[in-house]
């Protein structure tokens, strides 16, 4: 029996991890890290909601069981998008 090499993943976006502290994203060749502390509404979420993300029009990210909607460019500098949450 031989062993083949897996391919390239096709998917531009891919949750990594969950852990106790947030989420660690993969995307279009960067790793980020979305803590809770400044993205609650992935806290209390499904593991299959979580990873249930598209990568929409290039540069928009989407969590549709969650709707949740995040620009890259927001996970790049967050600084530039402060988030609010009541």
């Amino acid at each position: 029996m031989k062993l083949f090499a897996l391919g390239k993943s096709t998917s531009k976006v891919e949750v990594q991890d969950i852990s106790k502290f947030g989420i660690w994203l993969f995307v279009k060749g960067t790793e980020y890290l979305l803590p809770y502390s400044e993205y609650p509404w992935f806290k209390e979420a499904k593991i299959s909601q979580i990873y249930n993300v598209q990568l929409v029009h290039r540069d928009h990210l989407y969590w549709p069981d969650l709707d949740i909607d995040l620009e890259i460019e927001s996970l790049k500098n967050p600084a530039q998008y402060p988030l609010v949450y009541k």
